[in-house]
Order: structure tokens, then sequence, then C-alpha cells
């Protein structure tokens, strides 16, 4: 018997023993190709040799050091580099993970306003079926129904408003411009019926990640979402812990929206996986202001800055640049949706293909017509799972992907390293893995995606 509290309690999850790339292997020698990278986390893959190296090394160097009264060279190394790669942004702090650095971004936020004497600022804005963390203050902030749950009672308040999420919510008469703007027009009304001198933030996922499967905003629809908060001096908060650090094929994937926010949360990809960390990157302007103001960052904990976790980080995002990787993402993303449609795009329980870079999710549906979302629930994601672990093959299934209970897709975010033939081989699997899952469909549908006659 485990002394491990598992996730699902009662059923030990498979046994993981060694990894090599994109593949991961068990105790008893079974192998699995890896479609989502965990959780969009092993961008680099396992065993590779140059983060190897860098363990090595930092372990000769530091362990420890507190930041209240250190700095290291890992760590304002790695911070000069997201800040240059950033677009326009000031400073960094490092963390443990994500819902820890939303956590910050948040208090960074009501901060900024406290310094500048507008303590009435307390509401954030968030979107409908949005996930921003685990923690209390973040949960509060998500607007996912199926993650609050029963936690519900206990959540702080907050504002939701509709999601850009053009598969669904924009109308047939709509031109994405027109979306677009009816968006930004009832985040425009929200705050000011809330009070433009009670808003904090807005808080938005660059490209929804987990809750409804790499869902990317229409062309201009940030841009339009930044224009409104700073004409009502609301902070504009981006959370890039899943679609950050190279996932969408840039470093930042608000960078393909032309946008820089005025604090970024990013994790996951960091460090590959390789280590637990996690980083809030601010503005100038925000930075100012509080030293300007009190002078003094009002948060703490344990391993903020960590030296060991930032000299691996440094060495994930450098092998990304040596190696070229973000380039590596953009095509293999674009051959894993090519892949994905020619195999599946006519299949009647496929209803959207969808995603940037290695970031790419397939919702399925009742109907392909009216769009009606799947009703598969909890069952689907299970038979999706087991489907793919019959086949070798790890899969990131969900449900609730339209509202927290109706809906279900699968997200896929392999490793930046993955090869075209690893990228047809997962679809190959995946095809196989739906057919599988919706048995009265199959002799329907070619292994081409097209219906037969």
């Amino acid at each position: 018997m485990s002394s491990v509290l598992y996730k699902n309690i009662g059923a030990r999850p498979i046994w993981a023993e060694y990894g090599h790339g994109v593949w991961l292997e068990d105790r008893d020698g079974r192998r699995f190709l890896d479609t989502c990278g965990g959780v969009a986390v092993s961008s680099l893959g396992h065993r590779h040799p140059r983060i190897a190296e860098a363990f090595e090394r930092a372990a000769r160097e530091l362990a420890w050091a507190h930041a209240g009264s250190f700095t290291t060279t890992p760590a304002e190394e790695l911070a000069e580099l997201l800040v240059q790669q950033s677009g326009g942004l000031s400073r960094v702090q490092f963390l443990s993970g994500g819902s820890e650095a939303m956590e910050l971004a948040l208090k960074i936020a009501y901060q900024y306003h406290c310094e500048r004497g507008d303590r009435d600022r307390t509401i954030v804005i968030a979107r409908r079926q949005s996930y921003h963390g685990s923690t209390l203050g973040t949960l509060a902030i998500s607007g996912n129904v199926q993650r609050r749950s029963i936690f519900e009672s206990l959540l702080g308040p907050a504002e939701f408003v509709s999601p850009c999420y053009a598969y669904r919510d924009r109308a047939a008469s709509e031109s994405d411009r027109d979306y677009v703007r009816r968006l930004a027009d009832e985040l425009d009304t929200r705050i000011r019926e809330l009070g433009a001198g009670k808003v904090a933030a807005f808080v938005a996922e660059t490209v929804v990640g987990s809750t409804s499967g790499a869902v990317p905003a229409v062309p201009g629809y940030l841009a339009e979402i930044a224009e409104v908060c700073r004409r009502h001096g609301v902070l504009f908060v981006l959370d890039e812990v899943m679609a950050g650090m190279g996932r969408t094929g840039h470093h930042y994937a608000y960078l393909e929206d032309g946008v820089v926010p005025d604090i970024v949360a990013i994790g996951k990809g960091l460090a590959a996986g390789y280590q637990p960390i996690s980083a809030v990157v601010v503005s100038g302007e925000v930075h100012d202001t509080l030293g300007a103001g009190s002078g003094v960052l009002q948060n703490g904990q344990t391993h903020v800055n960590h030296p060991f976790a930032c000299a691996i980080a440094l060495e994930v995002q450098q092998v990304i640049l040596d190696e070229n990787l973000l380039a590596n993402v953009r095509t293999r993303g674009e051959q894993l949706r090519e892949r994905l449609t020619q195999r599946l795009g006519e299949h009647p329980r496929v209803g959207d293909i969808r995603g940037r870079g290695l970031f790419v999710g397939v919702e399925f549906v009742e109907d392909r017509q009216t769009h009606a979302p799947a009703r598969g629930g909890k069952e689907l994601v299970a038979r999706l799972k087991h489907e793919g672990l019959h086949r070798g093959l790890l899969l990131y299934p969900g449900y609730g992907t339209v509202d927290g209970v109706l809906g279900n897709h699968v997200l896929f975010a392999p490793p930046f390293i993955a090869t075209e033939a690893e990228i047809d081989e997962m679809v190959s699997r995946f095809g196989d893995v739906v057919d599988a899952s919706f048995p009265h469909h199959r002799d329907t549908i070619t292994h081409q995606g097209d219906l037969r006659p």
C-alpha cells in the first residue's frame, strides 16, 4: 500500500520509471508517446543532455539563498533574458508554481492601486470558463464552475464577462471585427456599471488552456480589451502559465497579438518540468509605482528567486534559443493541425480543431451543424484516456468544455522537440482512439477523415 496521497484516491496511477525525448516508460517496460507534455509542461521532453549537465553545475554552486537578503547570478540572468523577450516589460520575480504566480499577480495589481491612493479598486474581472489556479484566491477569479465546485462558499467576490470563443459565441452574421467590438463593449459596460474606480484588473488567458482546449483569441481582441482597460485605469493582466514560454511558437503568446500586458504570469514550460518554477513579469510603470510608494513588494514565499531552479530554467530557455525550437514549434504545430484535420476534420463528432503552435485543441460535439456540445462528461474522458493508454498514447482530455458542464475536448501540447514522424504517429494513434471512443461512427469514416459514400 502506498503512502502517497493520489489525486484519484484509491486508484494507483501508472508508475513512471523512465523517459527519453517524447516517450515515457513505466516500470513494466510499456512505452507511451506524450501528446500533451504532461499538462503543457515537458517542452524539452526527457533526458536532455544539456539540462542534465546544468543540474550538475548548479548543484556544485549554490542550493538556496534567501531572496530578502541575496540575489544570485542565475536569477539575474534569467530575469534579464525574460525581460528582453517580453516586448516591453521590466522586472521579474520567480516563484514555484502557476497558482503562486497568479496569486502574486493579483496582489501586485491591488498594491499598485493602493500605492496610488486608489484603495477602493478591489474588484477583478475575469472571463467565464477561465481557470487561473488552485489557491482560493486564484479560484475566486476562475470562471469554471467545475474547478470552483465545493469551494464556492469559500471564494471571494469576482466579476465575469464573456470569453473570446468564436467557434461557439460569434454570430454567423458577425465579422471578427464585429465580434471583438461586442466583447470590448461588454467589458467597458461592466466596468462602468461597477464603477471605474472600483476595478483593479482584468485577467485572461492569452490562449485558453485546460478548461476549453486551446482556444485562441480572434485577431484584434486582446488589443481592444487592453485599450478598454487603459481607458479606465484597469490593469491588463495575462495568464500565460500554460500558453507562454514558446508553447505557441513565440516566447510570450501575447506577442502574436501585438499587445504587452501590465502583468503576465508564466510557469509550466519555464523550466520544462525539470524544476518547479514560475514567474510574474511586470511593466516599468507597475514596478516604479511600487518603488515610489512603500518601496516594498508585499509578498514573501520561501522559494522566491530560487537559485537552483533559476539555473535550470535559464539553461532550458537557452536550449530553446540555441536549437531554434520556436521555429520547430511553429512548423510542427502547423503539421499537427493539418494532420488532425485530414484524419478527423469530417468526423461527425469532431466540431473544431484549433490552436497556435504546439498548443492545439480538438473539441467534440453531438452535431457538427448545430455545434451542440458533446455530452460524454467524465465517462468520455475516461474512455479516451483508456483507449489512448491501450495504444501507448498519453492524452489530456477534458469535459465541461463549453460551460463547465457540457462539452468534451482533448488538448495537445507535445514537447517542442517532437519530430515530423512523431507528430504523424501521435495523430495516427489518436485517430484510432477517437474511432474506438465513438464506435457507432467507426464504420462511416475512412482513415483520411472522408465520409464514405
